[in-house]
């Protein structure tokens, strides 16, 4: 888009960044972080989202509560919400603990540390990379795409917004004109980073989030002249397909900070190390499920080769495990002859960010697409004595690996 204008500059050089401005970002996540609590909330079962009565405790708390005219509105219904928790996870600094219906979102207490130590300039930033560079959508339960990066959906809204004249008005306009869902998940987020200001509405009953107007600012407007063609630039969006853990906070450093100079440090997560031990996992396919104990030093494969030979199938097709990473999306770990990284040969049983309770999909054979449920019951102290995965309980008799179709099998649900 080439050089910033001199006015731009001056947007740009001139903001001052509090818990006010630009935008409500850094208040309404400071609220999300007061409803999570030292102790952490509890979230549901199947995408860890945050339940009714904690949605409508932090809606009411948020610098500009949304109404809505649903009788039970999920967390996706309010986006601004949706949005804080997507940062909340995407950024490390809380993660899921805790069993089946158990489960709770928890604070990192050191990575938090280190997020109440950088100042506001730092965190807004912060929060920023988060989003363009971190953030996947799988996260709040949307489906997993590559897509366009999120820079796109910004370039493009505010395209569209100034071919209507600087502003659109109507829910539907504005889903329109973010046609790479969620929309209104996009639209929450320029509106919390201070980029675009939405007029809201009072929704009809049984209808969601009513926006009667939005229109960019001129912060928004600076900042997507800043950045885009840095974060559109091919080899940039090469690498930011890296997970995300093998990455560091600061990749935008040093363009901004010569408009930012506040911004020095960044956030550090707390260390992920190997967790040895003795592994048991309860691995099951429908009613039927074969405990495995496996030390921590043997790799997926292993853990492979023990599912199958639990379950009596031969070893003749590709699989992959997926489990959630510690930023709440999915990571994929593949058979060796797969071309995509990283895989089983290469990941130990204890580099897998899995706590008791937890579980990873192991998908065997593609084509009939067999999907055990490996679940960590516990972690035991180191063995010596125990050098290979061994089957320590069974339940159920398997079934034929190439008779899928067996009605009375005793396998299905």
């Amino acid at each position: 888009m080439g050089d910033l204008t001199p006015a731009q500059q001056h947007i740009l050089t001139s903001q001052i960044m509090d818990e006010n401005q630009p935008g409500t970002i850094l208040r309404d996540f400071e609220t999300l972080l007061a409803v999570v609590g030292d102790q952490g909330t509890p979230v549901g079962q199947k995408h860890q989202v945050l339940p009714l009565d904690t949605l409508a405790t932090c809606n009411a708390q948020m610098t500009h509560p949304i109404q809505l005219g649903l009788k039970r509105p999920l967390q996706q219904s309010y986006p601004h919400i949706d949005a804080l928790y997507l940062l909340l996870r995407a950024a490390g600094l809380g993660r899921i603990t805790g069993a089946r219906s158990q489960k709770r979102l928890a604070p990192d207490a050191e990575s938090l540390d280190s997020w109440w130590q950088l100042k506001p300039t730092e965190r807004y930033f912060t929060l920023l990379e988060t989003w363009l560079l971190r953030a996947r959508l799988d996260t709040v339960g949307h489906r997993i795409g590559r897509g366009q990066p999120p820079i796109a959906k910004w370039h493009r809204f505010f395209q569209d917004v100034s071919k209507r004249g600087g502003r659109i008005a109507g829910v539907r306009r504005v889903e329109r004109s973010l046609p790479y869902n969620p929309g209104l998940l996009v639209a929450a987020l320029l509106e919390l980073f201070g980029f675009m200001t939405i007029e809201h509405g009072t929704p009809s009953p049984g209808k969601g989030w009513a926006l009667i107007e939005v229109q960019p600012t001129p912060w928004g407007e600076a900042m997507l002249h800043l950045l885009v063609d840095k974060l559109m630039d091919f080899d940039f969006l090469w690498r930011m397909e890296e997970e995300p853990e093998d990455r560091e906070f600061g990749e935008l450093q040093a363009l901004l900070q010569p408009y930012f100079p506040a911004w020095r440090d960044n956030l550090h997560l707390s260390a992920v190390d190997f967790q040895d031990g003795i592994y048991l996992f309860r691995v099951s396919l429908g009613r039927v499920w074969r405990r495995i104990a496996i030390p921590a030093q043997l790799y997926l494969d292993d853990l492979s080769d023990s599912i199958l030979g639990a379950f009596e199938f031969d070893d003749d097709h590709l699989y992959q495990f997926e489990y959630q990473n510690r930023f709440g999306s999915t990571t994929s770990v593949c058979h060796p002859y797969m071309d995509e990284a990283p895989v089983t040969t290469e990941v130990r049983i204890g580099d897998v960010p899995l706590r008791p309770g937890t579980s990873m999909v192991y998908v065997f054979d593609f084509g009939d697409n067999w999907r055990f449920d490996v679940q960590l019951e516990r972690i035991d102290p180191v063995d010596p004595a125990m050098g290979k995965a061994t089957v320590v309980d069974s339940h159920g008799k398997a079934p034929r690996q190439y008779d899928g179709d067996d009605e009375e099998a005793e396998w299905e649900e």
